[in-house]
């Protein structure tokens, strides 16, 4: 399955009532206070205050609703309305109920602009990433891709997966930045995988074409665009889901989900992103795993642990998805979306991309790390 947006959960409905909460308020406060004080004058801001959040009938019906109670206050304690020394206090509340019209509509339409903005970035981007198939071979695969409640933004979130003659190789990655730029290095880095890993035996290699690949495009940049870097997990998994090999550009770490517990496949060895090879030295260490049958591999971008909740905590997803899920990877992705919008209470802060593979049940039942770790591995082939 490819990308998808899941509904977000529901939004808090207290403020709707808050403008019924002002109008009462004012009314009590008004019957408390003298004779000769008004207060009922606050009730003009009922239809400022919910300008920005209601709709126009919404905000005009409020603006009429405090001007209903302007006018039953004087009633309630024994004045007549409408006198010389009503005609400011009702004029302000008429001016205050068209200008908060005007704005509430001045407001809808900057929504609708960036919703639109918003649609034609997250088309743009799947036109760029090609729906994954949700089978390769023995393994089943899901995709997602999530575009950030706040942002109009083309993101530099990606992700790749292909059947290859040295196994079933696939990439997650973030590049630096949004827009256009980030674009361009995103259908680099797509076309530079989708050839390395074709041709090229080794995986260090195919890094090294990324790498290289970021290089040449950082080159024909100018300004800051020339410093883009990208971070990414590269892997490869054999032809029966039984071994992994992992390389982890400064990636936030892909979890591994089996048997109700999520854990974390930390790189033994930490690299700099793609782009920044020339601070860290030419080696690629390279991850090996032996994967447990039926598991569940999840990678996914850093707009995921960068989500926070109400009180500025950053989402954690290992813990969150240490419980009893079923090993299939869309119904995985679907309950990480669905916490994950809970947790955050529906607002993502950056785009976020999600791959997750299903293993097959006859792969083999040995878990955790194989003897072989984080070794440099070095190819024969070089890119084109």
């Amino acid at each position: 399955m490819g990308p998808t947006r899941a509904s977000p959960p529901r939004e808090r409905r207290w403020f709707r009532w808050l403008p019924a909460a002002l109008i009462l308020g004012v009314f009590v406060l008004d019957l408390l206070t003298p004779r000769g004080v008004r207060v009922f004058i606050l009730l003009a801001a009922a239809p400022v205050l919910v300008a920005p959040w209601f709709s126009l009938t919404g905000t005009i019906a409020t603006g009429g609703a405090a001007l209903l109670a302007a006018v039953v206050l004087p009633l309630v304690k024994g004045r007549t309305p409408f006198s010389i020394d009503d005609v400011f206090p009702f004029s302000t509340f008429v001016t205050l109920t068209f200008l908060a019209a005007v704005v509430n509509r001045l407001l809808a339409r900057e929504r609708q602009q960036l919703k639109t903005a918003r649609e034609v970035a997250e088309a743009v981007q799947r036109a760029v990433l090609p729906s994954p198939p949700g089978r390769i071979g023995p393994l089943a695969v899901a995709a997602r891709y999530e575009a950030a409640a706040r942002e109009a933004a083309i993101g530099g979130d990606l992700y790749a997966i292909h059947s290859t003659p040295y196994g079933i190789r696939l990439m997650i990655a973030d590049v630096l930045g949004k827009g256009l730029g980030a674009i361009r290095t995103v259908n680099a880095l797509l076309g530079t995988f989708h050839e390395a890993t074709l041709r090229i035996p080794d995986l260090p290699g195919v890094v090294r074409c990324l790498e290289e690949r970021i290089h040449e495009t950082n080159a024909a940049e100018n300004g800051r665009e020339a410093e883009r870097f990208v971070t990414a997990v590269i892997a490869e998994l054999s032809t029966d889901g039984s071994t992994l090999h992992v390389v982890n550009r400064g990636h936030p770490a892909p979890l591994l989900l089996h048997h109700g517990r999520a854990r974390p496949l930390e790189p033994g060895v930490p690299s700099l992103p793609l782009g920044l090879a020339d601070l860290g030295g030419p080696d690629v260490p390279v991850d090996r795993y032996a994967l447990p049958e039926g598991a569940v591999l999840v990678l996914f971008t850093d707009g995921v642990v960068e989500a926070r909740d109400h009180r500025g905590v950053f989402y954690d997803p290992a813990p969150r998805l240490s419980r009893p899920l079923p090993p299939d990877p869309d119904r995985v992705l679907d309950a990480l979306l669905a916490d994950l919008y809970r947790y955050a209470a529906g607002h993502l802060d950056d785009d976020i991309a999600l791959l997750a593979i299903g293993l097959p049940h006859d792969a083999s039942d040995a878990p955790g790390k194989a003897p072989a770790v984080h070794r440099a591995e070095a190819g024969d082939s070089r890119c084109a």
